[in-house]
């Protein structure tokens, strides 16, 4: 199997989860520690953690480790390949948008007609 698929599995499987998507937006504003992360959710920090390590998994975050503290940070690469992805059905929706476009504006020229 393709590696690029693998990696966009892992990504997708990742952000599935709505926690897991509100901890990539925290750590899009800057490194933070398991505790700092667990802070806004009513979940333990054991519960955060193995959403750490999935988020982990998929390369989206990179953990770290200063002293006593274990700060996670984005990884936003994988996030530019997802984003790609889908962007190749952006273009796909696009023309079919075009399309529409054109035929309304060929159906108001021959009601027009009338």
């Amino acid at each position: 199997m393709n590696t690029t698929r693998d990696n966009l599995s892992a990504t997708f499987t990742a952000l599935a989860d709505p926690t897991r998507r509100a901890i990539l937006r925290r750590l899009a504003e800057g490194e933070a520690t398991v505790s700092e992360l667990a802070e806004p959710f009513p979940i333990t920090v054991q519960a955060v953690s193995k959403h750490l390590r999935v988020l982990e998994r998929a390369g989206l975050i990179e953990r770290g480790r200063r002293a006593q503290r274990r700060p996670s940070r984005l990884r936003p690469a994988p996030l530019k390949s997802a984003a790609d992805w889908l962007e190749s059905y952006g273009r796909f929706w696009d023309r079919g948008f075009e399309r529409l476009d054109e035929r309304l504006r060929t159906r108001e020229d021959l009601d027009g007609d009338d």
